[in-house]
């Protein structure tokens, strides 16, 4: 039950981070599109997992829940004042998704052990969002340089966001 309530305050943090980032990557459309996507994907893994939490007898970790939202939310403001704002946003992004995978791995193996086979299934169809969400931000990093070094050189644009 506790790697259910971290899941679903990692969760409520990634939103934060995703809808951040989503109003700050406006030069960046491919990015833009990708990060919308997965903000969608992220909202409903977090109301999957909530589901599993009730299910299971349990409440949301409010409090958790919220210290992620801020964790995220000072984590966007040391962000915005970054002049290559949207090269390090994606190398955090990328290593987030790749924590997201390791906690969805630990409780599909978790939930295997306690026969959980509902929980374990809502973590399977989780588990390949984020894999796919970390493979687009490794195939798409090298571009999304480019890009922000090419506005970086360009008079007159604004290259972080």
């Amino acid at each position: 039950m506790d790697w259910l309530r971290d899941a679903h305050a990692m969760e409520a943090q990634a939103e934060t981070m995703l809808k951040a980032q989503s109003e700050r990557i406006k030069h960046y459309p491919e990015l833009e599109t990708r990060v919308a996507e997965h903000l969608k994907e992220t909202q409903a893994q977090a109301k999957l997992i909530e589901e599993c939490i009730t299910r299971r007898g349990g409440s949301v970790p409010s409090m958790k829940d919220a210290a992620g939202r801020m964790m995220a939310t000072f984590q966007g403001l040391g962000g915005a004042m970054m002049s290559d704002e949207v090269v390090k946003g994606v190398a955090i992004s990328y290593t987030f998704e790749h924590m997201e995978c390791a906690t969805y791995r630990t409780l599909i193996a978790a939930a295997d052990v306690v026969g959980d086979q509902e929980t374990k299934a809502v973590c399977e169809r989780i588990l390949p969002e984020e894999e796919a969400m970390a493979r687009w931000l490794q195939d798409h990093q090298a571009s999304l340089v480019r890009a922000f070094l090419s506005r970086d050189e360009a008079p007159d644009t604004t290259s972080k966001r």
